[in-house]
């Protein structure tokens, strides 16, 4: 059962959160953490990017930047910029986009319970992306960040997300991207204590993004306690930050495929090798969005088409095969355009859903790429299906929007 806490988070004061509140540190690089921050001595990025301390071109690796990292996270603190509540608390975190909110619960999740396989994931990690994250977690003492979970969904926890957000927000604004994000303290002892009673009632709990950054929490947890010889389990470094969504709230977005060519075929020749497993119609100059599961976009040479996996393509009864990215990848990457590793192949690129089907036809236009091909988005409940079988989806299947926002809240593990 998932075990969870409340936590005394460190938090920007009100009149200074839309200063200090970023997004999350891989979703953009050093130059535009740089551009992001420029004249604000108070943004995260000064503590999750620290490179932009430095001069162009520094290595993000540099100890020097570490240091950094932690140098800032003590200045925000000495400076008031950042400041630890006096008792533990649980938080609710709201976010809203295009007119429909989703709420979290933010919790200190338990280490013991990624180890044991209570917190499920759906994708593979890469070791290397681990490490850098266990070193920001280890030189800061703290969860500078939050994971992205989901939990299937509690008829008692939807009730106390619509009690406590029926009251004053702590942060509400509007980020630069036009995302709305709303921030709710819980300081009634006997609310934090019914969380903590309905999370352990919660079998499993699911990473929904965030994958290194969980493992990272969590390895640096478990190292902390195999050096500690007075280890008792209760430890704050036995749990790490994350924000946790009713499965429901969630909804995933596209995740987009584009090639730069068409393995030595013309587009002619393309099209008519697709039509063994696909139903090919064209759908002219107008964008067209898959419309169901099995149904694909394609646009070559200035036009649209539509993709329809013919029968016996793929599996249903299986969770890995029923997946249009399994589709895709096997039958049309694979056995079409010769690309058989997504995680290496310099002939593919990936976009998320959210910045359109025009971001794909103005690759495609400009001559850079030679096809695009959007996909029917993967849902919550084939995600969990995933991860409760012991699955892992292939890479670059799930597109979850909007991020959650760095800053608002921060885990210390001492």
């Amino acid at each position: 059962m998932a075990k969870v806490k409340p936590f005394r988070g460190v938090r920007p004061p009100r009149d200074l959160v839309t200063q200090v509140a970023s997004r999350p540190y891989d979703v953009l690089n050093s130059d535009e953490a740089r551009a992001e921050a420029d004249g604000n001595p108070r943004s995260l990025y000064h503590i999750i990017k620290p490179e932009i301390d430095f001069t162009d071109g520094t290595d993000e690796h540099d100890p020097r930047v570490y240091d950094r990292a932690v140098e800032n996270f003590k200045a925000f603190q000495d400076k008031g910029w950042l400041v630890q509540d006096d008792k533990e608390h649980y938080y609710i975190y709201a976010q809203t986009m295009d007119g429909r909110t989703q709420y979290g619960i933010v919790v200190a999740a338990n280490v013991a319970d990624y180890m044991e396989g209570r917190i499920k994931k759906h994708e593979l990690t890469r070791r290397d992306k681990e490490e850098d994250r266990m070193k920001h977690v280890r030189v800061q003492n703290a969860n500078i960040e939050p994971v992205f979970f989901a939990f299937p969904d509690n008829r008692d926890l939807e009730q106390i997300i619509r009690d406590v957000t029926a009251g004053k927000p702590e942060y509400d604004f509007i980020a630069p991207d036009g995302f709305g994000h709303t921030f709710w303290v819980i300081d009634d002892d006997a609310t934090i204590a019914r969380i903590t009673e309905d999370f352990a009632k919660i079998p499993y709990l699911y990473i929904a993004d965030g994958h290194h950054r969980t493992a990272a929490a969590a390895l640096v947890g478990n190292e902390k306690a195999r050096l500690n010889p007075n280890h008792r389990g209760d430890e704050e470094y036995n749990y790490f930050l994350a924000v946790a969504f009713p499965a429901s709230h969630l909804k995933i977005i596209d995740y987009n495929r584009l090639v730069r060519d068409l393995n030595g075929m013309s587009p002619a020749e393309f099209l008519a090798r697709l039509e063994y497993k696909f139903i090919v119609e064209d759908k002219g100059t107008m964008p067209y969005r898959p419309a169901a599961l099995h149904n694909f976009s394609l646009y070559l040479e200035g036009r649209w088409y539509s993709l329809t996996a013919r029968p016996g393509t793929y599996d249903d009864n299986d969770p890995i095969g029923v997946l249009d990215v399994t589709i895709s990848s096997d039958h049309i990457l694979r056995d079409l355009l010769g690309i058989t590793d997504l995680r290496s192949d310099k002939r593919i690129d990936f976009v998320g859903g959210i910045r359109g089907l025009e971001e794909l036809k103005r690759r495609v236009d400009s001559g850079e790429m030679a096809a695009a091909l959007a996909l029917f988005p993967v849902s919550m409940k084939q995600l969990m299906d995933i991860a409760d079988t012991g699955n892992i989806m292939p890479p670059k299947t799930t597109w979850f929007e909007p991020k959650l926002r760095s800053g608002l809240v921060i885990h210390k593990l001492d």
